[in-house]
C-alpha cells in the first residue's frame, strides 16, 4: 500500500489539493448571504461623507439616500457612474445593482469649498462566493476525472498485456 501511494505523489497532491480548495470556497460560500435590498443613508457636510466608507455584497441592490448638513453637495460613483445632489431642504438618491466586485471610490460632484476635492469615500462590493464554490466544485470532479483516468491508464499500460493489432504489417510486410 506504502509502496503504490509514493509511486503516485502528482495524484496524491491533486486529489488533497481539490478536497482543501472545495471545502474551504464551500465556507464562504456557506457564509455568503444572499442578495439583498439594502438602504444607505448618507450624511453630507463640508468635506467629509458619512459613512464613508460602505460594504455590500455583489448582487444586492443599494438604494443610497443623501441628506446634506450644511450646504449644496453632490455625489459620482466611479465604477457604476452615478451621480446625484443633495441640498440641505432636499435629499438626493440613487438605486443600482452593485453587480462589479472591488474596491470604488465616491467623491463630491458639486464644489462645496476649498477642500471640495478631498470630500472622498469608498464602496466596497465583496465578491459572491456562491458561484465560486460552484466552479471550483465542478472543476475538482473534472480534475479527479482526469487523474482516475490517467492512473487507469498508466496502470494499463505498465501491465505488458499489449497485444499486437489484427491486420496491421510492420516494415517488412510481415503481420
Amino acid at each position: 500500500m506504502i509502496k503504490r501511494l509514493k509511486e503516485r505523489p502528482v495524484a496524491i497532491f491533486l486529489v488533497l489539493f481539490f478536497v482543501a480548495a472545495a471545502t474551504h470556497i464551500a465556507f464562504l460560500a456557506w457564509r455568503t448571504p444572499p442578495p439583498q435590498e439594502r438602504t444607505i443613508e448618507l450624511k453630507a457636510r463640508k468635506f467629509a461623507y458619512a459613512p464613508n466608507i460602505i460594504e455590500v455584497n455583489r448582487g444586492d441592490t443599494i438604494h443610497i439616500r443623501m441628506v446634506s448638513e450644511d450646504v449644496h453637495h453632490g455625489f459620482y460613483l466611479d465604477g457604476y457612474e452615478l451621480e446625484m445632489t443633495a441640498q440641505p431642504s432636499l435629499a438626493g438618491g440613487v438605486h443600482f445593482v452593485a453587480d462589479k466586485t472591488g474596491k470604488f471610490a465616491f467623491r463630491c460632484s458639486f464644489t462645496c469649498g476649498a477642500f471640495h476635492p478631498y470630500m472622498i469615500g469608498y464602496l466596497r462590493v465583496k465578491p459572491d462566493y456562491r458561484l465560486a464554490g460552484s466552479l471550483w466544485l465542478t472543476g475538482g470532479i473534472f480534475g479527479l476525472v482526469v487523474v482516475y483516468l490517467f492512473e487507469r491508464q498508466r496502470r494499463n499500460g505498465s501491465s505488458g498485456q499489449s497485444e499486437p493489432t489484427p491486420g496491421i504489417h510492420d516494415k517488412d510486410g510481415a503481420t
